[in-house]
């Protein structure tokens, strides 16, 4: 028999068998569809594993580089470049005077008016002082604030509010979007009480006698009686205004070179620091009628000077000297030819006189504004002095003080300072009977405050009663004119290492008979022997002011 092999069994599917062209899958080969796939080789993974890691490495040694040491600059960098705050500097204020003749105004730069005698009243811009910086955002650095004047006084109100606009840029510097945030709001008007025209015409008057009798300067103001405000306020030498004229956007001043000859950037009226002299003594006979130390009837003998016993040496003798020997003069006369020796008497006592004393004097000067500054809006202006045991001690050495002391200072002289501000509103309250108002340059910001009402009106009388007969009699002669009813009080204050200077003053008020307006002028450090100083340069000025400004020397209404 034959044998048979058994063969393997191979189970066959349906489809197998039926196969043909018809039912084959629709392969794309194309797209290497159908082809046997092989595993990817164990080598392959291994290499493409560490070229992955190579990069993340690099990545992340960049990333760390950039957060730890580039970090805080770019993140900075990268504020800047997407999202910007532009501030919108809002249309500054215009400055006009009391007639609206416009002193200050924008095109685009800041213009000035030409008018001489303005400098120091309008003031300029300037960029902030380091001690403004502290506190400021950094774009306020480039916004312009006033420096002096009334551009300093009323910056707040001149400057107005910056708008805000927020911008977004792209990395190459596009503005991509603005929005903005809040609307520019528009500095106010300020509409100043000076009248230009009376300012240059004063100024004018001060330089012609500066440059004609060789004084380094001068100042002079004018105020309101009842308001404070001011009519004039000049400061002789000043600067070109229109030099500071600023244009924001080149950052530049229409000229840097000013000359500083005499000191032009000093404001007199309210930083200048002068001896008195014997305008003071107003105050000092309001200070010996209320003290009662003697009747304003009452007569003193000037023979030229006094003496008084030295301290010290038997036999010796200090001699304290009049400008003049009067006679036997009583108040009103005193005050209108201006005796030394008088005012010696009542101030400090001789013999059978007695004196008020320097601690009443002291009294009286603090009442009347010596020695303090005026207040707003004139923030800074100077204090000055007024001698006292206490200022001696501290400034001489610890040195007493002495009845020759008093009696310089009963007349204006030794360490006494004031500044012609001081001193007009001082005479302004003498012409008010004790009502003391507070200087002001805008109209409508009225503040006054009073003397202690200890002193009489008959005593305010006399004293003005004084004042006019020294323009009718007196040393104040020169402005006795057939306009305007003057009352002045004329002081020539000893200045310089060997006295060889002087201080000429005037001050005042007009109307006589119902005071409108008080005044205050001197002229700075002019020779000692020259005859011409106050009084003349407010006699032409008063003589100006008939011709083209009589409104002024009317009575108040």
């Amino acid at each position: 028999m034959f044998g048979f092999r058994r063969r393997k069994q191979v189970e066959i599917d349906v489809e197998d068998v039926l196969v043909d062209s018809t039912n084959l899958p629709s392969f794309d080969k194309y797209q290497f569809e159908g082809r046997i796939e092989k595993a990817i080789a164990k080598r392959m993974v291994v290499g493409i594993g560490l070229l992955l890691g190579l990069v993340l490495v690099v990545f992340t040694a960049r990333l760390g580089q950039l957060q730890l040491s580039r970090g805080e600059a770019l993140a900075l960098r990268s504020e800047d470049n997407t999202l910007q705050v532009q501030y919108i500097i809002p249309s500054r204020g215009v400055i006009t005077d009391r007639n609206d003749l416009v002193l200050a105004w924008n095109d685009p730069a800041r213009k000035y008016a030409t008018s001489s005698g303005l400098a120091h009243v309008v003031g300029y811009l300037g960029y902030p002082d380091e001690d403004e910086i502290f506190g400021l955002v950094d774009v306020d650095l480039a916004l312009l604030r006033g420096k002096t004047g009334v551009e300093y006084l009323f910056e707040d109100e001149l400057a107005g509010v910056k708008g805000t606009m927020f911008l977004e840029k792209d990395v190459m510097g596009e503005v991509l979007s603005e929005s903005l945030q809040t609307l520019p709001q528009d500095g106010a008007d300020i509409r100043l009480t000076i009248d230009t025209d009376v300012q240059s015409a004063l100024y004018r008057k001060i330089e012609e006698t500066a440059r004609a009798r060789g004084f380094k300067g001068g100042a002079a103001v004018i105020m309101d009686i009842e308001t404070g405000e001011l009519l004039a306020m000049v400061s002789y030498p000043e600067f070109e205004l229109t030099n500071f004229e600023f244009d924001p956007e080149t950052g530049e001043r229409a000229s840097s070179r000013v000359s500083q000859e005499n000191n032009p950037f000093l404001n007199r009226v309210t930083h200048g620091m002068y001896t008195p002299g014997s305008i003071v003594k107003p105050i000092v006979a309001l200070a010996a009628l209320t003290e009662e130390v003697i009747d304003p009837k009452k007569e003193i003998l000037s023979t030229g000077s006094i003496r008084i016993p030295h301290p010290y040496e038997e036999d010796m003798f200090t001699i304290f000297n009049d400008w003049k020997a009067h006679g036997w003069i009583d108040m009103y006369y005193a005050l209108a030819f201006s005796s030394n020796v008088y005012f010696f008497e009542v101030g400090g006592g001789f013999e059978d006189q007695e004196g008020v004393g320097i601690e009443k004097l002291n009294e009286y000067f603090d009442w009347f504004g010596f020695g303090q500054s005026v207040g707003k809006p004139f923030l800074g202006d100077e204090a000055g002095t007024v001698p006292s045991p206490e200022w001696k001690e501290d400034n001489f050495g610890g040195e007493v003080w002495r009845l020759g002391d008093t009696y310089n200072t009963a007349i204006g002289q030794y360490g006494f300072q004031v500044t012609p501000l001081q001193v007009v509103r001082a005479i302004a309250g003498v012409a008010s009977s004790g009502r003391l108002v507070e200087p002001t340059l805008v109209s409508g910001r009225v503040r006054a405050k009073h003397v202690p009402s200890s002193i009489k009106e008959a005593s305010y009388g006399v004293v003005r009663e004084g004042m006019r007969l020294a323009v009718t009699n007196g040393t104040a002669g020169a402005l006795s004119i057939p306009d305007v009813k003057v009352a002045a009080k004329t002081g020539t204050a000893e200045v310089g290492r060997d006295n060889q200077f002087v201080n000429s003053w005037i001050t005042g008020f007009f109307p006589y008979e119902k005071p409108r307006y008080a005044f205050a002028l001197v002229m700075e450090r002019g020779p000692r022997a020259n005859l011409i100083g106050g009084s003349y340069v407010m006699k032409q000025f008063l003589e100006w002011m008939a011709l083209y400004s009589p409104e002024y020397l009317k009575p108040a209404p």
